[in-house]
């Protein structure tokens, strides 16, 4: 047990193109994406207690969420009582496609593992993950990689385009439901939609090629996402897209000064200069 307080960062991710394959048999979907984790974050805090309590900052959660859904589960599974408290300061904006909840589960996990040494592998951590939601997984190792099936086949790629690039992200004065967009997405469903390959992220990608399925349906309900991509393409995106089922925009930029000329025409929205966790 561990008898001082811990403080982490628990990371943000956007999507870089997303497909919606197929919907499965047990209700969820299959998917094709990559994931680019970024260091907008919630810091969390762990701290000796003879209780469980988990608490958040800046933000209405329920009782049941991610976080206590990780606790439970980790306390069933290893036969333990956990005592501790855990405080989440929300940073990360909820209902914006960026993975904040996913993210949250993930570093608890991590770190219920570390302080009660469970020494459970990565890979068992993903797979305890999954149980908890399909973006979970991911964020056991971070980083930029190809996720496809139900967020539980993760790969290594080539990130060379990404690394030194800066990414604005944009939030509107909305959130979107993940449920709801699915809901709205299964009429351009198949069974049989063939996994589509992304351009790889070379020096030299064709950013073009990378579109996200979300973002037509959203742009029906929300127009004002249709006027967030135009300002980032005028101000020299290199890419701009829907993160996840939405809410955020985010574009991609070779500086700093085009970010910054985006943001003074974006002035109404909130904004964040974020840059990707190689």
């Amino acid at each position: 047990m561990f008898t001082s307080n811990l403080t982490i960062q628990s990371t943000s991710k956007v999507n870089l193109g997303l497909k919606v394959i197929n919907k499965r048999f047990d209700g969820y979907h299959n998917i094709s994406s990559i994931f680019i984790e970024l260091d907008l974050s919630d810091t969390i805090t762990f701290i000796p207690s003879n209780k469980l309590k988990i608490e958040f900052l800046n933000a209405n959660i329920p009782l049941k969420n991610t976080v206590s859904d990780t606790a439970e589960l980790v306390s069933k599974l290893y036969n333990i009582d956990l005592g501790c408290r855990i405080i989440i300061d929300k940073k990360i904006p909820i209902g914006a496609g960026l993975g904040g909840g996913s993210s949250n589960a993930a570093h608890v996990l991590r770190i219920l593992n570390k302080i009660y040494s469970l020494n459970i592998q990565n890979s068992s951590l993903e797979h305890i993950g999954l149980k908890i939601g399909s973006d979970v997984p991911f964020f056991i190792n971070g980083g930029i990689k190809k996720i496809s099936g139900i967020g539980n086949i993760i790969k290594d790629i080539n990130s060379d385009a990404i690394n030194d690039k800066i990414f604005l992200l944009v939030f509107p004065n909305f959130s979107i439901s993940t449920k709801w967009a699915y809901q709205k997405i299964k009429k351009h469903l198949s069974s049989n939609k063939i996994n589509p390959k992304f351009p790889p992220l070379t020096n030299k990608v064709d950013w073009t090629l990378f579109e996200n399925d979300f973002e037509h349906i959203v742009c029906l309900a929300y127009p004002e996402i249709l006027d967030i991509k135009s300002a980032l393409c005028k101000s020299g995106a290199l890419y701009s897209g829907l993160s996840g089922s939405g809410s955020t925009m985010f574009g991609i930029y070779n500086d700093i000064k085009s970010a910054q000329i985006a943001i003074k025409n974006l002035r109404k929205y909130q904004t964040y200069i974020a840059s990707p966790r190689i």
